[in-house]
């Protein structure tokens, strides 16, 4: 039988899921290559060959995504599989288009192929854009899970941006574990805060390897979702974090839509600094297309940790980077600090950016007033701490996940943001969650 001919469309992450679910080891297709794209220096690697399968000895070519329409035609495709997250519906049609156009399909994988079936429950935590807040969402769950006597495991998103032969399945229970795997700044902002918390995380390529190792030490998996993407492993509750400082976003990015209509609770994060028409709007849109779900307030709150030293002085401000990027926010959470805190001016930073920092902001021309932590990487870490020492100011606001200083060896007046969630209209997720675990086990808990 001949073989269908297949390019995978990704971004490091679920291109090599869907891959590994779907077409490993599935003679019905040769998978000819990957295309990359959103994240820096991703591309011209290969998806080795312990991974992909003894149908490919040689492993698989990743390409950049310019490369697609050309590698179509060369390699004579038949279809090309979308697999990354936070784009919005009309990019998506846009490559839909340039494949029909070709003569090849364009096809979107569902869940019933591509999530993994475990016997442990499973709370998963999704968003519908980048930035949503998830990240805290999850962590406020799992301090109410350790409440309630109960230790989880933490499944992570993958990002895959390390050598991809010794990443297959990475577990880290300690900060040591994150210079192990050559963690970048972004793997650290997700991984670091879960670690300080009590968790273990697990996170990498094979993510039924992951689940695998997952169901030997944990009772509970909480699946901590990255981007806007759907959960890997299947749910017993969906709960999908939304933003209102970007009205209607829930319903015009791919697949946060989808998330969207699947939520068992929504939780409308960031209500302490959004307008109460832009949270209205987005309550309108849940119970329209979402009716069943569950609809729970949270507020993101903003903390210094020396908020007088703000007042009155010039500051730069460093914020997450996939939030500013792929999430097209122009600002976060340092800004909003700035703001409350009295600074007297937020330097521009694009003047001073080093490097590859400086293709950034010529590609992500809503940003102007914030700069964005990437670090892909330890010469684009090395290039943003070029940026932050020679941007002029008197302070330099760090709103990442991370204490970045001592990471980047900065030398400049630094002072910490953070932010925790909190439930502004009862304790209604602190009880769904509790709920939800009570049902699983019985037994008398704290």
């Amino acid at each position: 039988m001949k073989r269908r001919k297949v390019i995978i469309m990704g971004a490091a992450g679920r291109d090599f899921h869907n891959f590994n679910m779907v077409f490993r080891n599935n003679p019905s297709y040769e998978v000819k290559a990957f295309t990359a794209t959103q994240i820096p220096f991703i591309g011209g690697r290969v998806y080795p060959q312990e991974l992909a399968g003894y149908l490919y000895p040689e492993g698989i070519p990743v390409y950049p995504e310019n490369r697609l329409k050309a590698l179509i035609s060369q390699l004579g495709i038949d279809e090309v599989i979308f697999s990354y997250s936070d784009i919005s519906h009309e990019h998506v049609m846009h490559r839909a288009s340039l494949c029909l156009s070709l003569g090849t399909d364009f096809v979107l994988l569902g869940p019933g192929r591509t999530m993994i079936e475990t016997r442990l429950p499973v709370i998963s935590v999704c968003a519908v854009r980048t930035g949503c807040g998830k990240s805290g969402i999850t962590r406020y769950i799992l301090k109410v899970l350790q409440g309630r006597g109960i230790s989880p495991v933490v499944i992570r998103h993958p990002m895959p941006y390390c050598d991809l032969s010794i990443g297959s399945c990475q577990r880290f229970g300690n900060r040591e574990d994150l210079d192990l795997f050559n963690c970048t700044i972004e793997e650290r902002e997700e991984f670091e805060p879960l670690i300080d918390a009590g968790a273990v995380v697990y996170a990498g390529v094979d993510y039924e390897k992951i689940v695998k190792k997952a169901e030997e030490e944990s009772e509970v998996i909480l699946w901590d979702g990255g981007n806007n993407d759907l959960p890997f492993i299947h749910p017993g509750i969906e709960i999908v974090v939304f933003d209102p400082h970007r009205p209607g976003h829930e319903l015009a990015y791919h697949p946060g839509e989808t998330n969207m209509r699947r939520a068992d609770i929504a939780v409308i994060n960031k209500v302490d600094t959004a307008r109460k028409e832009n949270i209205r709007l987005v309550e309108e849109n849940i119970r329209r297309f979402s009716p069943e779900a569950i609809i729970v307030h949270t507020a993101s709150l903003i903390m210094a940790d020396a908020p007088g030293e703000i007042q009155g002085r010039k500051v730069l401000v460093v914020e997450d980077g996939p939030t500013l990027t792929h999430g097209n926010m122009a600002f976060g959470a340092g800004y909003l600090a700035a703001k409350r805190f009295g600074a007297a001016e937020i330097v521009d930073p694009r003047p001073y950016a080093q490097g590859s920092l400086r293709d950034t902001f010529r590609r992500y021309t809503h940003l102007y007033a914030v700069l964005p932590a990437m670090g892909y990487g330890a010469r684009q870490m090395n290039e943003l701490r070029e940026t932050i020492e020679n941007t002029p100011c008197d302070l330099v606001l760090i709103a990442t996940p991370i204490d970045l200083r001592g990471l980047l060896s900065l030398t400049r007046d630094t002072v910490r943001i953070r932010y925790e969630i909190k439930e502004t209209d009862g304790m209604e997720l602190r009880g769904c969650i509790e709920g939800f675990v009570d049902s699983h086990f019985r037994r008398d808990m704290k």
